[in-house]
């Protein structure tokens, strides 16, 4: 029977993929394990081997084609079978899925999940979706559920804490009921619109409301089959590798395959350390004949004579661990990447005398109930020079280029789960003191996953401070829109030349990088400058 081969989601990011090259074509005969093709993904071009034994008889996508993950790749069966059923209901498919984007779009309280707007919702029955908390919000993930299947609800209570790619915020509840349905499980992230819960009426029957999603039945298959995953992937990695028995199927890579192949191994007589047994490429790189047939290959006496060498062989057993990443971890990961490779970076740095930074520090700090720290100076001084310099306060359009006549500078704050960015409004109106109140109440918020987006949006400019971990110089990824950012480094005490003699003093680089299609090198220098001249020069902060 024909079995239909889909683009495969071959890294955790991949949406679509690209066929770099075909090393089989259509009517060549395949084997289980052999390489089908070549194929790009977002991260790089890996080698996709097949599942079945066949002939090719379809490909789907073309040599240099890209096509969204689960797209028809292939199709392999024995050879002369008509596969036109296949290729028909594929294109039905895809024409469905074209008339359902084309037509107009009917607003229903039907769960995402359900597929047909004939079921009919139980009067009084609310189906909650996952909301969006944020503007970029496009997934969210249950931290913890504080409600629970057939608790009551009242309106204005938190159902969930949900993880967005901000924050963990707490949902609360617009509706009054009993919680008759969780649809996703704590950890566990959904698209926006997924269905998260249904609320009603106690004792109502909703599965006809869910009937296009997981039956219960299944739903509970599905729950213990998950709960038993574990079990079963520990007893196979406690169990130690085996050879492969002749006559079995033999899990190997396919470069482990191809290298075993080269050096003329027999893939039955080696040691699987990868996942279920599967051999990989050190297990080729690493492969030694079995004692018996080494001996038996070499004279008896030469056997008997060669002296018993003390070999110290290292033993132990390799661990890894893979970690669901955040979804605050992935917008980072892909919003860093977008700014990295998108806008041409370039670096400037200079080094800033702070001995009247830290006499006025002293002196400001003796008021009461006034405390500043270095890192509000920067700040205070970043939006002086801003205003001096408005060329670096730009956003790039494309088209345009975006002059912010206003300054709100975001100050990057390290949190448990990665970076955020919290903003202060108008810096260039506040003083000292109201930078350094602001600066350590968001920063606290932030730690405590306090924030809201609101409060994360709409910076000009931002500054990322390491000087506290005693970090001299770095440079960072500017933090889109923006066109700049300015990386501070530790204060430290080293010789100096003052006056024409060597002195002690007091030192702080700081670190520039712009974005080349919006600050050319003397403009990033020229803020530098009179950057420079405002830490130097405490007083004309105050002015």
């Amino acid at each position: 029977m024909a079995e239909i081969i889909n683009m495969p989601r071959l890294s955790d990011t991949m949406e679509e993929g690209t066929v770099a090259k075909w090393l089989k074509n259509v009517g060549d005969k395949v084997e289980e394990g052999d390489i089908l093709a070549e194929i790009e993904t977002d991260k790089a071009t890996m080698e996709f081997e097949s599942f079945h034994e066949g002939v090719l008889l379809h490909i789907g996508i073309q040599e240099g084609d890209g096509a969204p993950v689960d797209s028809l790749l292939a199709i392999i069966g024995e050879e002369g079978e008509d596969i036109s059923a296949l290729l028909n209901a594929g294109a039905s498919k895809e024409e469905a899925t074209q008339e359902a984007a084309e037509a107009p779009e009917v607003k229903s309280d039907t769960p995402a999940s359900t597929p047909s707007a004939a079921a009919e919702i139980p009067e009084g029955v609310e189906i909650i979706k996952m909301p969006r908390l944020s503007d970029t919000m496009e997934e969210g993930t249950v931290a913890t559920w504080l409600k629970k299947v057939g608790d009551t609800v009242e309106e204005g209570d938190i159902l969930a804490e949900i993880e967005t790619d901000k924050a963990t915020m707490e949902f609360e509840s617009f509706y009054s009921g009993t919680l008759l349905y969780v649809g996703i499980g704590e950890g566990e992230s959904a698209p926006v619109d997924e269905v998260l819960a249904v609320i009603g009426p106690e004792g109502t029957d909703v599965s006809a409301v869910l009937a296009g999603g997981i039956p219960a039945s299944a739903e509970t298959s599905k729950t213990e089959e998950k709960q038993a995953e574990p079990t079963v992937a520990e007893a196979q990695a406690t169990a130690a590798p085996t050879p492969a028995v002749e006559g079995q199927r033999v899990f190997v890579s396919p470069l482990a395959k191809k290298m075993a192949k080269e050096k003329g191994i027999d893939l039955n007589t080696v040691n699987g350390s990868g996942d279920q047994g599967r051999i990989i490429k050190r297990d080729i790189e690493n492969y030694k004949a079995p004692v018996a047939a080494a001996a038996a290959s070499k004279p008896a006496a030469e056997t008997a004579s060669a002296p018993a060498a003390p070999v110290f062989l290292p033993v132990g057993e390799e661990h890894v661990e893979e970690v669901k990443n955040s979804q605050m971890r992935k917008v980072i990961a892909r919003r860093l990447g977008e700014s990295k490779f998108s806008a041409p970076h370039y670096y400037l740095t200079i080094e800033v005398d702070m001995d009247n930074a830290k006499a006025s520090r002293v002196h400001i700090n003796d008021i009461p109930d006034t405390k500043v720290s270095f890192n509000d100076m920067v700040v205070k001084a970043c939006a002086m020079a801003l205003k001096k310099h408005p060329q670096v306060n730009t956003s790039w359009n494309e088209d345009t280029t975006k002059y912010n006549h206003h300054v709100n500078i975001g100050v990057a704050v390290a949190v448990e789960d990665g970076l955020v960015v919290p903003v202060l409004p108008f810096t260039d109106q506040m003083s000292l003191t109201q930078i350094g109140t602001a600066v350590k109440d968001l920063a606290g918020r932030a730690r405590n996953k306090k924030l809201t987006p609101a409060e994360m949006e709409g910076s000009t400019f931002t500054v990322s401070n390491l000087g506290m971990f005693g970090i001299l110089e770095f440079t960072s990824i500017i933090n889109q829109p923006n066109s700049a950012i300015l990386s501070v480094g530790a204060i430290v005490d080293k010789p100096v030349v003052k006056d024409g003699n060597i002195v002690v003093g007091s030192t702080m680089k700081l670190s520039l990088a712009c974005d080349h299609r919006t600050v050319d090198g003397a403009t990033g220098a020229q803020f530098l400058q009179t950057l420079r001249m405002y830490l130097e020069n405490p007083v004309t902060m105050l002015a």
